[in-house]
């Protein structure tokens, strides 16, 4: 054992040594090209702390968070239940991963879990969500004895080999073949999944309720009817709700908007981590889970190693505990709908900016060609170097002028989206439409540092190619 003294650890004493070479670090032994990215961006901030929805600077500068680790700080940073909870899971010393017993953690956490989707009947827990999706393309697959899963084009699933192969973006796929014999369908065409269904050898559809990409819902009454199709032939529906679950679009999970929907396997983790503990779960019903694990000698034929560790399974825990004593669902309903309202708006005030979608706090800002001349000549001008140099043009502003971080929904796309930990209020609210139409404003000048800005994104562009 060691105090943390002289010649142990000392987690303080190594940061405030080397705190500071963070992005020379990182370029040096890491992905070379993020730190490269934010420093172009003027992205490559040092924050020093953060709590709910904010970070603060060396200054005491904060900064409004409205990205959440990409929807990992569903019930905000350091939540004192969430840090209470792992203090605790730390300090019990519980005979953990033994790998040969069932603690009682897994089984309280999938309790919990399955009230909120009361048809499913068991689930699986791994380490994150490409691992959640993972395992359902799995199950799907040695459940009905089928080889292929449909998936929706700009569909975004993961990263692993498995998820890659229902990725619907080329820019992550492409370099990485073969993959597995996995097909695209577009998002709401019924036509399109029956066509494929009539081959006979699907296992499954799997779509995101709200793709994450470009913040686009699948069409009223798409969800119920695939779900009919699928069980006609034989195969199943998986609802990826890796990011739209645990309360993001006002209710608990994103497929209970549209009544009469039950899929078959139902993949979550980011939020249910409290920010913390890395924890994917994948929901299912009996009797795919029996078909999977159908004697002891298939006990392990799907595990990971991690999986249901007890900081995670705590972390969970709490997590589900704080949505449920301060109505997170509820309050992301409220203050999602008073956002999109508010910037809905605007659309018909400024020409460039041209729809407000989404659910809850899962919100799509669009940019589009504007109309006026002068506008419209630098709009082409960004847009034949590089489709979404736009949406950028605003982001970049938000961070260094308003201090509030939010992201491009993805390569090539004119859309910002807001993610913010579920925990936000009026005050937000408030600030980020403030900082918002600051924004515009500047955009409809015609002049500017934004624009200034925008012709260095053109250059970086071009260089690029």
């Amino acid at each position: 054992m060691t105090d943390g003294g002289p010649g142990g650890f000392d987690l303080g004493r190594l940061l405030a040594e080397r705190g500071s070479e963070r992005y020379e670090l990182h370029a040096r032994h890491l992905n070379h090209q993020l730190p490269r990215m934010l420093h172009t961006i003027g992205f490559d901030k040092v924050y020093e702390r953060a709590e709910g929805a904010y970070f603060w600077d060396a200054e005491g500068n904060d900064y409004l968070d409205m990205l959440a680790g990409f929807g990992v700080m569903g019930v905000g940073r350091h939540h004192p239940v969430v840090r209470k909870a792992l203090h605790d899971v730390l300090d019990a010393q519980l005979a953990d991963l033994t790998r040969f017993d069932c603690q009682p953690l897994p089984g309280l956490l999938a309790e919990k879990l399955l009230t909120h989707s009361p048809h499913l009947d068991r689930v699986f827990f791994g380490n994150s969500g490409t691992e959640a999706v993972e395992t359902a393309l799995k199950f799907a697959r040695y459940a009905t004895g089928k080889p292929r899963v449909l998936y929706c084009d700009h569909a975004f699933h993961g990263l692993t080999t498995g998820s890659l192969s229902v990725n619907g973006e080329s820019g992550f796929r492409d370099g990485f073949a073969p993959l597995l014999p996995d097909t695209a369908v577009p998002l709401g065409d019924l036509d399109a999944l029956r066509r494929e269904l009539k081959r006979g050898d699907v296992a499954a559809l799997v779509v995101e309720p709200i793709q994450g990409k470009g913040v686009l819902a699948a069409p009223p009454g798409y969800l119920r009817e695939a779900q009919e199709l699928l069980h006609r032939h034989k195969a199943l529906l998986i609802a990826d709700e890796v990011q739209t679950g645990l309360g993001r679009t006002g209710d608990f999970f994103a497929y209970q908007h549209e009544e009469g929907v039950e899929p078959d396997l139902v993949c979550v983790a980011k939020a249910l981590s409290g920010g913390y503990v890395p924890v994917g779960a994948t929901l299912g019903k009996d009797w795919i889970f029996r078909k999977v694990y159908s004697s002891m000698d298939r006990v392990l034929v799907h595990s990971a190693s991690f999986g249901s560790n007890a900081q995670a399974m705590a972390a969970g825990l709490a997590v589900l505990t704080v949505m449920e004593d301060e109505e997170i669902v509820a309050n992301a309903r409220r203050t999602g709908d008073s956002l999109r309202e508010r910037l809905t708006a605007m659309v018909d005030r400024y020409e460039l900016l041209h729809e407000v979608r989404g659910r809850g706090l899962m919100i799509g800002i669009e940019f589009g060609r504007p109309s006026s001349l002068k506008l419209r000549s630098r709009w082409t001008m960004l847009q034949a170097a590089r489709k979404g140099l736009f949406a950028q043009m605003v982001v970049v502003p938000l961070l260094q002028k308003h201090r509030i971080l939010t992201q491009v929904s993805g390569d090539h796309l004119e859309v910002i989206k807001l993610i913010p930990p579920l925990v936000i209020g009026d005050a937000e609210v408030d600030r980020f439409v403030e900082a918002f139409t600051s924004v515009m404003e500047d955009a409809h000048s015609g002049g500017g540092l934004m624009w200034d800005f925008g012709r260095t994104l053109v250059k970086q562009a071009v260089a690029n190619r």
